[in-house]
């Protein structure tokens, strides 16, 4: 533990040292070796295991000691006058710093409270809990928000997805109790793994040849499609993992309606997608110390949006099928503050999931236990995907006949994993 704080001590000292005098990019070697010295924890899902995971006082103070010079040492710097890969490592660090010290101002209050154990019914349970939930919203979503902000985007979204799914059951012709009550036929289920996997085969297949449509690269890593095995994810009808999509078939039969958007968002266009060409990009050090879930999350929730253009979503049951997640995670956003900053009770957020979706109670309990769980985390997907519809939107408007979609899609991904406030500048940078 002395090594250890030694190093960070003396990487301090080396960061305050009359920052104007040294090169941008030795104070960012800095920044890299500092940050890797105080092998922080990764941040988990469960705001329980984060708050298990936080060290001891004089590690907090380490950290602290850290962040604050290198805030110190940045504001020396003039963005004007760095390049563009150097300005990327300062916003990177400043957003970084800022969100860290956020985090280890609580950190000290929960140590120095000499708290007890982890209270497990919601983050809202907790000494500080708002500001708490506040901190892991900014950090889970990646951009400069706040849960009443959130929470009334979330109320917004559910009526959007509602509307397309009022739209889909009119293409039907049937009745609303007709259109759900034909949602659970059996055609639409099988328990045939080799037809399951033959149809997501298909559907890789569709999305391929349409592939060049919205895409300038074409070419990606091969992707398998398994049957997952990992029963701990069984509540998820895929997963991602390694150039490979897994889909979960276990004791209950597979929905097909799940099978265009499903690997739509996991595989491609969606995350498979998405980290081939991340992986490809050169990026700085700074950059390749950190991964930002709001966009591989936002990234693979509006690929979705892409379906039909693939030549998915060739009846409106595939289309459902996309919707009726959609509005679960929807629904999620209002819920997550709801129940993590407002203090909504179970039975509340019960009574607010029976109001916006209909046929899928059987999830309704897992869902909720779900948001309390992991706090902010279920915000990503919605808030992504819906700031890039709407960077999309005003691009094209501001663009006209000039908009060219490949090249909106390349300037989202072709500048590796970052906050979306930075994705964001991105899109609009130049002739944006």
């Amino acid at each position: 533990m002395k090594t250890l704080r030694l190093v960070i001590i003396i990487t301090v000292i080396s960061l305050s040292a009359s920052a104007q005098q040294k090169n941008f990019d030795e104070f960012a070697d800095d920044f890299v070796s500092g940050y890797k010295a105080l092998k922080m924890p990764q941040l988990d899902l469960s705001y329980v295991t984060n708050l298990q995971h936080i060290g001891t006082v004089a590690q907090i103070k380490d950290q602290q000691a850290f962040f604050t010079q290198i805030k110190a040492g940045l504001a020396a710097y003039d963005q004007t006058r760095l390049s563009p890969l150097q300005k990327t490592d300062y916003q990177l660090m400043a957003y970084e710093t800022g969100i860290n010290l956020q985090r280890v101002d609580l950190e000290l209050r929960w140590r120095q409270a000499a708290a007890q154990e982890v209270p497990i019914k919601g983050i809202i349970t907790l000494p500080d809990g708002k500001e708490w939930y506040a901190y892991y919203l900014k950090r889970w979503v990646s951009d400069d928000v706040t849960p009443d902000q959130i929470y009334r985007f979330g109320l917004a979204e559910v009526k959007r997805v509602q509307a397309h799914i009022e739209a889909v059951r009119k293409q039907t012709g049937l009745s609303e109790d007709a259109f759900y009550k034909q949602l659970d036929d059996p055609s639409f289920f099988t328990s045939d793994t080799n037809e399951v996997k033959n149809a997501f085969e298909h559907t890789r297949a569709v999305i391929y040849a349409h592939l060049p449509k919205l895409f300038s690269v074409t070419t990606v890593p091969s992707l398998q499609i398994k049957r997952g095995e990992a029963a701990a994810l069984a509540q998820t009808p895929g997963y991602y993992n390694n150039n490979t999509f897994y889909y979960n078939l276990f004791d209950k039969p597979y929905n097909k309606r799940q099978y265009d958007w499903l690997f739509i968002h996991e595989g491609v266009p969606g995350h498979h997608y998405q980290n081939s060409i991340v992986a490809g990009t050169k990026v700085s050090k700074v950059q390749e110390l950190f991964f930002y879930i709001g966009f591989a999350e936002g990234w693979g929730a509006y690929a979705e949006e892409l379906g039909k253009q693939l030549g998915a979503y060739q009846t409106p049951y595939d289309e459902m099928g996309k919707w009726q997640w959609d509005i679960v995670r929807a629904v999620r956003v209002p819920l997550d503050v709801a129940l993590n900053y407002y203090g909504w009770t179970d039975e509340q957020a019960l009574a607010f999931w029976k109001k916006n979706i209909r046929g899928q109670d059987d999830i309704a309990l897992r869902e909720i236990a779900r948001v309390r769980r992991w706090p902010a985390q279920a915000v990503t997907y919605k808030y992504g995907a819906v700031q890039i519809l709407s960077w999309k939107e005003a691009l094209a408007k501001k663009q006209g006949k000039n908009f060219n979609i490949k090249n909106f899609h390349g300037r989202i991904l072709n500048h590796g994993s970052l906050p979306l406030f930075m994705v964001r500048e991105n899109v609009f940078k130049g002739n944006g």
